[in-house]
């Protein structure tokens, strides 16, 4: 080969090395560059999209320490038992009461198709939902009656004797029955449970017998004013991720 082609192939090679080291080090520095990056945000916080609500009610505050069954086993009492099963009850009910607007408090599901019906008890239609708050209302305050002897008030099934009628009415009515049997439960203990109880509303009983009258009655009316607020679009509070507290006063 002659020289000058020598040259020429020589500085080929050379330019070809040099290009070769030049895309490298461009290359590493790209690489380093997007590393140092944070990686693509979810698709949920992208900038340019809208990012979803989030409740941050719960956020801070104080977790509460839940007892393990052993625990609960060494302080639990026949009245212990029922009051925590009637604070869920409570709070689905009232939450329920609380989340439907006033407007619908006359909502009835199946309107006018069972009018003809007979029951033994209670009205021939579904109740409207200011129906079921009232009856739970009168029921709580009739079963309260009952534990301590008297007497208690007439035709809860029909509607009672309460003239209470707006939603807040119905809301204090409601609250205030809470009350009542939350007291008449809570002195519930094992040298009482089994006294007899006398009265229209699911007696003849025993003070045990009676105490879960109480709780599956005002499961099954819950069940039923659920029924209410979905067919309205309206998610019951107690099946919400982050439930919302009940408010004390109206």
């Amino acid at each position: 080969m002659r020289p000058k082609c020598q040259l020429v192939a020589y500085l080929s090679r050379l330019a070809l090395a040099v290009a070769v080291l030049v895309v490298s080090s461009f290359a590493d520095k790209s690489a380093k560059a997007q590393s140092s990056q944070p990686f693509p945000p979810e698709q949920s916080q992208r900038p340019d999209q809208t990012k979803p609500l989030e409740d941050r009610s719960a956020q801070g505050a104080p977790q509460q320490h839940e007892p393990s069954a052993a625990e609960m086993s060494k302080k639990e009492t026949v009245a212990s038992a029922f009051l925590r099963g009637l604070q869920f009850q409570e709070y689905e009910v009232r939450s329920a009461a609380e989340a439907m607007p006033e407007e619908k408090y006359g909502y009835r599901p199946a309107e006018g198709k069972f009018k003809n019906e007979k029951p033994e008890f209670g009205p021939a239609e579904v109740r409207t939902f200011a129906e079921q708050v009232k009856h739970v209302a009168c029921s709580n305050f009739a079963f309260a009656a009952e534990f301590d002897g008297q007497k208690p008030p007439d035709a809860c099934d029909k509607g009672g004797p309460s003239p209470a009628k707006s939603k807040k009415e119905l809301l204090i009515y409601v609250r205030d029955s809470f009350a009542a049997i939350r007291k008449a439960l809570g002195a519930i203990d094992a040298k009482n449970m089994f006294d007899p109880i006398e009265g229209p509303y699911a007696g003849p009983n025993t003070r045990l017998g009676l105490a879960t009258v109480v709780m599956w009655h005002n499961a099954d009316h819950y069940g039923q004013m659920t029924l209410h607020l979905r067919l309205n679009g309206i998610v019951p509070p107690a099946s919400r991720g982050n439930p919302p507290a009940l408010q004390d006063n109206y």
